[in-house]
């Protein structure tokens, strides 16, 4: 995924100087995420098909329906905020972030992933 990290940077930059808005930008990507997340989730079913039943399937859909719900909520809330605030926040979140790993790290705190 670090590749698609790149390449969203990439196209958000030509996008940016082609003066496309932010609205459309992060639609487009919203978008774009569907069919990697189709793909994961088509090769996860793959790997356990073993344990699919019938009541596991309905709790599948079950879940499916449910997070289809909430993600059209989250995505409208998150570009309604992308309209009204723009990018500005998260750069400053992820520099703010990125120097306290760097204090950490450098401060000697073992920091496991899992």
């Amino acid at each position: 995924m670090c590749f698609g990290i790149k390449q969203k940077c990439s196209n958000n930059n030509w996008w940016y100087a082609a003066k496309v808005n932010q609205t459309c930008r992060s639609r487009v990507f919203f978008f774009l995420a569907v069919p990697t997340m189709c793909a994961a989730t088509g090769y996860k079913l793959l790997k356990g098909y073993e344990l699919l039943n019938a009541e596991n399937i309905k709790l599948l859909l079950f879940g499916n329906v449910i997070a289809f719900i909430v993600a059209i909520i989250a995505i409208k809330s998150f570009i309604g905020f992308l309209s009204k605030h723009g990018f500005r926040i998260f750069g400053w979140y992820r520099i703010i972030i990125g120097v306290l790993l760097l204090v950490l790290y450098f401060s000697g705190v073992e920091m496991n992933v899992l």
